[in-house]
C-alpha cells in the first residue's frame, strides 16, 4: 500500500505565492536582459547608421574633389605643351621681320629652323608622322580622298600622300590622307 501524505491547506497557500513570486523574478530578470540587449542593440545600430552616414558624406566629398581636379587638369593640361608652342611662335615672328628686311636666304633658313624646333617638339609630345609603307594602303592609317583605277595593281596602293598622318604613342590621331590607285573592274 502506498502512504499517502497529506498537504494541508495552509501549507499550499504558502508554497503557492513563492513559486509564483520565483517565477516572477525570473521572468523580470529575463525581461530586464532582454530590454538591456536592446538598448545596446538600438545603440550599436544608431552608432552604425551615423558611420554609414559619415562614410557617404566622405565618398560624395570624394567624388566632388576628384572631379573638381579632372576639370583642373584637362583645363591645364596643356599649359606645358603650350608654353613651348610660344617659343615657335616668337620664332615665326622673328622671321617675318627678317623677311621684311629683304633678306631671302635668311628667311628661308630661318622658317626650316622653324619647322625642324616644331617637328622636334611634337617628336617630344610622343607624335610621329605616318610613314607609307610598300605603297600598301592600310586603311587604319590611311583615308582615301581620291582613287583612280589601274590595271597596273592587285590591291589598293597609295599612289601620292596628299596630307601627313600623325599618331601620338601609336595611337592615331589624323590619318594620312591618299590618293588610291584600285584595280580595274572588269
Amino acid at each position: 500500500m502506498v502512504k499517502r501524505t497529506e498537504v494541508k491547506p495552509a501549507e499550499m497557500k504558502e508554497k503557492e505565492p513563492k513559486a509564483k513570486q520565483d517565477k516572477a523574478k525570473i521572468l523580470k530578470d529575463k525581461l530586464n536582459k532582454r530590454e538591456s540587449e536592446i538598448k545596446l542593440i538600438k545603440t550599436e545600430n544608431k552608432r552604425l547608421k551615423e558611420e554609414y552616414l559619415r562614410k557617404i558624406a566622405e565618398m560624395e566629398n570624394l567624388r566632388k574633389r576628384l572631379e573638381r581636379e579632372k576639370g583642373e587638369f584637362y583645363q591645364y593640361a596643356l599649359s606645358e605643351l603650350l608654353k613651348e608652342l610660344f617659343d615657335v611662335l616668337d620664332n615665326f615672328e622673328r622671321a617675318l621681320e627678317t623677311q621684311s628686311k629683304g633678306n631671302g636666304k635668311s628667311f628661308r633658313e630661318g622658317i626650316e629652323m622653324i619647322y625642324k624646333q616644331y617637328q622636334d617638339l611634337l617628336m617630344k609630345q610622343g607624335v610621329k608622322p605616318i610613314e607609307i609603307k610598300e605603297k600598301k594602303f592600310d586603311p587604319h592609317l590611311h583615308q582615301a580622298f581620291i582613287t583612280e583605277e589601274s590595271e597596273d595593281v592587285e590591291e589598293p596602293e597609295v599612289v601620292e600622300e596628299l596630307q601627313k598622318g600623325y599618331t601620338l604613342h601609336n595611337r592615331l590621331l589624323r590619318p594620312a590622307l591618299v590618293k588610291v590607285a584600285v584595280p580595274k573592274k572588269s
